[in-house]
């Protein structure tokens, strides 16, 4: 199922954030954590009306509960100023991306 058709509450997992976070701006972190994702990569900007900044995978899986998967953190400047967001890509949003879920979020 393509991303945008599927709610970004089911997407990412949001364990912190110091600002407001609106459905656009969610959906933009879970793309950008996505692409880290697939690539194996450290760092992605954020360029955009919605927010200036960077998403860097943390290198860690996360399990809260019953939710888990990769874990992030946005440092970001918004119209509303600077914020961070601590959140996890969740095993449930890979799996209906179509990516396989990290090993140790699925134990």
């Amino acid at each position: 199922m393509p991303p945008e058709q599927i709610p970004y509450w089911i997407l990412i997992s949001v364990l912190f954030s110091s600002l407001p976070l609106t459905p656009a701006l969610a959906t933009r972190l879970h793309q950008a954590a996505l692409d880290l994702y697939r690539k194996d990569e450290t760092v992605a900007p954020i360029v955009g009306d919605l927010a200036q900044g960077e998403v860097r995978s943390l290198g860690k899986d996360l399990i809260l509960g019953t939710v888990g998967g990769p874990a992030f953190e946005a440092d970001l400047e918004t119209e509303r100023g600077h914020g961070v967001v601590r959140f996890l890509l969740t095993r449930q949003g890979l799996e209906l991306t179509g990516e396989r879920p990290p090993e140790a979020a699925l134990n």
